[in-house]
């Protein structure tokens, strides 16, 4: 019919299509996959306790996460031991002490000893030098064999640890220059680097002390060889220090009176004049 329009079909540009956002679908697949390539080369290059960390979350996310994944620090060590866990760690050091090859010639000069400081492990020495030769700080085989057990085990605290040095009261030497007091610190010094070499974190040693024989530990028998010794410390963690509180000299209101309920209420003025007037 002559009076109908025409119908127009309008088709869209051929190069609409080209940008749709499948584009940015394959650009999330990319990167999603390069992040994972940089986790999986990170753990390749991690320690043993942040690998296990890693894997116990994602075998049991709501079990093993709480103890290896979410209890744990950044650096993969374990929960920290307060003063009731002492006796727990006490026996799990004694354990792994107990594997090694010299333990029968070494338990008499090793004591574990929970005090208000923490745990304290005492290496005492016998007449032969088992842990230093005599007069040396350089840590002789079982030495550093024993300490490289203990570093694994209190490495993976957060606990801070103190390392003691003691002697007999024989004096050393008679040099000026070199005695008791610079022994017990290089063998506390020397116990120190091997121990942060064999699995302690950073930072974990707090202090290193050198005693002489100014804390036998039999005074009766002061050149006894058992006062030669090491002693390590793992220390309590203390609680978080809490608000200041507000000290008052008189001249500002305390704490206690800045509380709305605690302030008193003014006494109104005396309605009659005899009340109001200053006695004789």
């Amino acid at each position: 019919m002559a009076d109908e329009q025409p119908i127009i079909i309008k088709k869209k540009g051929g190069h609409g299509g080209h940008h749709g956002g499948a584009w940015k679908v394959a650009y999330a697949d990319f990167v999603t996959a390069m992040m994972s390539l940089f986790i999986v080369l990170w753990l390749m290059n991690s320690s043993k306790p942040v690998q296990e960390a890693v894997a116990g979350y994602f075998r049991d996310p709501l079990g093993t996460a709480k103890k290896t994944g979410t209890a744990m620090g950044g650096a993969g060590e374990a929960a920290p031991v307060k003063k009731e866990d002492m006796a727990k760690l006490k026996q799990d050091l004694m354990k792994a002490i107990e594997n090694l090859p010299d333990f029968n010639k070494l338990k008499k000069q090793i004591e574990l000893t929970i005090t208000p400081e923490g745990l304290q492990i005492e290496l005492m020495e016998s007449p032969q030098g088992t842990f230093f030769e005599n007069g040396k700080a350089q840590p002789t085989e079982i030495m550093q064999n024993l300490l490289k057990v203990l570093s694994g085990q209190i490495g993976k605290l957060p606990n801070p640890l103190t390392i003691e040095g003691h002697t007999d009261s024989k004096p050393f030497s008679d040099s000026p220059l070199y005695g008791n007091w610079e022994l017990s610190t290089d063998r506390a010094n020397a116990a120190r680097r091997l121990m942060e070499d064999s699995g302690l974190r950073p930072n974990q040693v707090i202090q290193v002390r050198g005693y002489a024989d100014q804390k036998l530990r039999k005074p009766q028998q002061p050149e006894d060889p058992s006062n030669r010794r090491v002693t390590l410390i793992v220390q309590y963690l203390k609680p978080p220090a809490g608000p200041p509180s507000i000290v008052s000299d008189g001249s500002l209101p305390t704490a206690k009176q800045l509380n709305p309920e605690a302030v008193p209420t003014p006494k109104e003025p005396a309605s009659n004049p005899k009340e109001a007037k200053p006695g004789k």
